[in-house]
């Protein structure tokens, strides 16, 4: 049996290299509506069960209320309505992320956390330009991971304007 003898004028195949932990960006995925967004993973606080939150008068349409999260008054956005999804009726089996952004924590009601991804950061593309969509301004990036898009939020804007003394 012969070996091979690699050749020395051969240039070597070099091997591409893992990605750096800096340029992956990993995502809580989850849906709504029927649809999937995410948000990076290291603005979220806790991932929690529904629970009813006591309403507010006068509160924008899309605030459900707040909880008591261990002594913390936390509002409740319900998300589906401030993307322009619509209102949805939450039930036992829709869950609260509690997200902290801009020094504000807030929970977010969505149907279902469905991943953790971690997406390399030029997978991240630019969300389409579309003028005058509400929805549009909400988003910061598409993602692709594998066959699927996921949109990801841009937490800032998905946020209340801080004129609001409850967020």
């Amino acid at each position: 049996m012969t070996q091979a003898v690699p050749d020395p004028g051969a240039a070597p195949v070099p091997e591409a290299p893992p990605l750096p932990e800096d340029r992956q960006i990993e995502l809580l995925a989850f849906h709504l509506g029927g649809q999937e967004y995410s948000v990076d993973i290291m603005s979220v606080r806790e991932i929690r069960g529904w629970s009813k939150p006591t309403p507010l008068p006068h509160a924008p349409g899309y605030l459900r209320g707040v909880i008591n999260l261990r002594g913390t008054v936390l509002p409740i956005m319900d998300l589906s309505e401030r993307l322009g999804l619509g209102r949805r009726e939450a039930s036992g089996r829709d869950v609260i992320i509690v997200i902290e952004a801009e020094g504000r924590s807030i929970g977010l009601l969505v149907s279902a956390v469905s991943d953790i991804l971690t997406v390399p950061s030029d997978a991240l593309d630019a969300p389409p330009d579309l003028t005058g969509e509400d929805g549009a301004r909400f988003l910061s990036s598409i993602a692709l991971h594998g066959d699927c898009l996921t949109r990801v939020l841009d937490l800032s804007a998905v946020l209340p304007p801080r004129t609001s003394a409850l967020i």
